[in-house]
């Protein structure tokens, strides 16, 4: 994420310094960086199934926040076209306590990657870019249960720590491909911002459990692909 930030931040710089001159004027140019929160809704229904099974409150299937970065830069010799990139992270769960047991099943859904993406010609004064994001990410399927009978020579006796807690960890990577619209809002000269769409296709998924255990049997419409809703606040120079 670093690196992003700092190839973002240089390329920036010298797309400002370049559009000072008057061939960039006829496109939009600039760029920056900044806050972009999400709602995120993925398909929970095969999660929501097993909690039913064992009488647990479900997941919300209405989606849940989630918190990111972005940035992007006009590349100035392809008119209209700007690159970045973007991470977010996001997570919803469901807790119950049933005698000393306390149950909670925690979702988690993640990623990252280089954004590429067209402003449409005909829009002025703001931008409407179409285009899509090919990075990576992890979905994580946490379910605890525990009677909050703890201490730290029985974390370290495992026959101990499996009588009064159970732990397991799924995870899910995979690869994404994200098809979005967005539409940047200048309300000054730098700051912008930003509504926008898009849907997370996901490939490539490879699941594991707990130590990186492969893990068999996982429904095939449990996955990383998720609807959302985008916003942000950018500061940069911008010009639509």
């Amino acid at each position: 994420m670093r690196a992003i930030i700092t190839i973002l931040i240089v390329l920036f710089l010298s797309i400002t310094v370049c559009s000072q001159q008057n061939k960039y004027f006829d496109a939009p140019f600039g760029g920056g960086i900044g806050y972009a929160p999400g709602w995120y809704i993925p398909n929970l229904d095969p999660v929501n199934f097993e909690m039913n099974n064992i009488g647990m409150p479900e997941l919300s299937t209405s989606g849940f926040y989630s918190s990111g970065i972005a940035g992007f830069i006009y590349i100035g010799f392809i008119k209209h076209l700007r690159v970045g990139g973007m991470g977010f992270s996001g997570s919803t769960s469901s807790t119950q306590k049933i005698g000393d047991a306390n149950r909670e099943v925690l979702y988690k859904l993640g990623g990252g990657g280089v954004t590429i993406e067209y402003t449409l010609p005909f829009v002025k004064d703001f931008g409407v870019s179409v285009g899509a994001t090919i990075g990576a990410g992890t979905m994580t399927v946490n379910i605890f249960s525990s009677n909050g009978d703890f201490n730290w020579e029985n974390i370290w006796d495992f026959g101990e720590a499996e009588a009064s807690s159970v732990n397991t960890v799924m995870n899910n990577n995979f690869w994404m491909f994200t098809p979005t619209l967005n539409l940047d809002w200048p309300v000054y000269r730098f700051v912008v911002l930003r509504l926008g769409v898009g849907y997370q296709l996901t490939f490539g998924d490879e699941w594991t459990a707990d130590n990186d255990q492969p893990l068999q049997n996982v429904p095939s419409d449990l996955n990383g692909n998720a609807f959302f809703i985008q916003s942000g606040i950018f500061i940069g120079f911008f010009s639509f």
